[in-house]
């Protein structure tokens, strides 16, 4: 996933170490010496990310990710601060200012990367949400926006996953006064726990016994409403190898151990602030929808929704040179499942196949009907390979167990598809269209139940 970062710091030399590191993994880089002209170019350009220094002249980074994150139009930026400072005192500041997260130098390659890479798609996600609020109805972001301002972030609801009881009791009294802390010693039962407990974080320490603690967060995230729950790992040095895989995973933060008091509370008022914003916004985005874009039977997107967010987001795929794909399903033979059992059965596993197409799919994929027995899936920053995985397992939960449609026996469903990746600046939302879906015949022609990709 390409992104733009900025780097903010006077020293010229640390600005050409970074950006040697990241234009190495093609990313775009932008550079500032001042806090003040890293606020321009923040308001004037389109950034990703910000690589913010702490120790800089006139106005230090502190301040300059406070007035960051004081701002509606950039409050969203994730903001990765560099330092020399190494007291816990100053990464709890860093924290409090709004920073997402905080690196010591000299800076280590491994660790700056996966952070890069994890608040990237942070700002992917939510870059996403605020889009898809902007399509419907010229809805007020701005308004949902603010309401980051008002969330609180105490009174979390808090899990603690740890084989020692002891040292989880100790986490959890330096919580409890703010937030209500549950333990779980029990790895195993963690998929249990979550999908009752209305948790809205998890805190997992890297030292289970007889369990993988990445294995066990990404078990709770199979979970329907724990799949963007906030995990933090707890963490010795000797962990590091995992916890960069872990970030890369998609686990949203670490903590060392051993664990000091105002980092971990500051660590957990800013994952449960970020998780109620998430919330908030997806929540602004449902309510704020007018039926006019809305399938009335699937409750996926309409047509008219789709055909208009297509367009947003293939300009912005071109414009910033990342991937973006996408599927045209339709289920096969459908005409005979209303011929031989009536359009009430047809509606119930149009019902159903919506269901499951949208359990299989990713959060940024936006799933929309495009008509009659026919759906398409948008998918942003998705390569050959990932648009792949999600296509196969969205034919794969389609076939592998029949449909229960109220009185009629189960009925088999088969779906075919096709993909089609952007290819070029040349690329418009009719051309890219027209590639998948005839892809999609080619997968109807060669026998059905099948994914084809654009051979284009």
């Amino acid at each position: 996933m390409t992104a733009r970062v900025l780097i903010v710091d006077d020293i010229p030399t640390n600005v050409r170490l970074l950006e040697a590191r990241l234009s190495a993994e093609y990313y775009e880089v932008l550079t500032a010496s001042s806090g003040s002209l890293a606020l321009d170019i923040c308001n004037s350009q389109d950034v990703d990310i910000v690589l913010l220094d702490v120790m800089m002249p006139e106005m230090d980074g502190f301040e300059v990710c406070r007035r960051l994150k004081a701002n509606p139009k950039t409050h969203h930026l994730p903001v990765l601060m560099i330092t020399a400072l190494d007291q816990s005192s100053d990464r709890v500041q860093g924290l409090e200012a709004g920073a997402d997260d905080f690196l010591t130098k000299p800076v280590d390659d491994t660790q700056l990367m996966a952070r890069v890479k994890s608040l990237v798609r942070l700002k992917s996600l939510t870059d996403e949400l605020r889009a898809r609020a902007l399509t419907g109805q010229q809805i007020a972001v701005e308004d949902a926006l603010r309401a980051m301002d008002s969330i609180s972030a105490s009174e979390g609801s808090v899990l603690i996953i740890d084989t020692d009881r002891r040292h989880a009791e100790r986490i959890q009294g330096y919580l409890s006064a703010e937030h209500k802390v549950d333990i779980l010693t029990e790895p195993a039962d963690a998929v249990f726990q979550v999908a009752g407990g209305g948790y809205e974080l998890a805190l997992v320490s890297m030292s289970l016994d007889d369990f993988d603690p990445l294995r066990v967060s990404s078990q709770i995230r199979t979970v329907d409403h724990a799949r963007n729950l906030p995990i933090i790992l707890m963490a010795d040095s000797a962990d590091k190898p995992r916890v960069v895989r872990a970030l890369d995973l998609g686990v949203n933060d670490y903590i060392n151990r051993p664990v000091e008091r105002n980092e971990l509370q500051a660590r957990v008022r800013t994952q449960v602030r970020r998780h109620r914003y998430a919330m908030e916004l997806r929540e602004s985005v449902n309510n704020t929808m007018a039926l006019a874009v809305t399938d009335e039977l699937t409750g996926l997107y309409n047509r008219r929704y789709f055909d208009r967010h297509l367009n947003v987001m293939l300009s912005k795929a071109q414009e910033q040179d990342r991937d973006i794909a996408l599927m045209i399903l339709d289920i096969d033979h459908f005409k005979a499942v209303n011929d031989n059992h009536g359009h009430d059965v047809g509606d119930a596993v149009l019902r159903e196949f919506a269901a499951r197409l949208k359990r299989n799919i990713r959060g940024v994929d936006l799933a929309c009907r495009f008509g009659g027995e026919e759906f398409v899936v948008l998918m942003p920053d998705t390569d050959t390979g990932q648009a792949e995985a999600v296509a196969e397992r969205v034919r794969q939960s389609m076939a592998e167990k029949p449909f229960e449609v109220g009185s009629t026996r189960p009925l088999s469903v088969t779906v075919s598809a096709g993909v089609a990746l952007k290819e070029s600046q040349a690329d418009t939302p009719e051309t890219f269209v027209k590639r998948a879906d005839v892809a999609l015949y080619r997968a109807k022609r060669e026998g059905r139940n099948r994914v084809i990709f654009d051979a284009a």
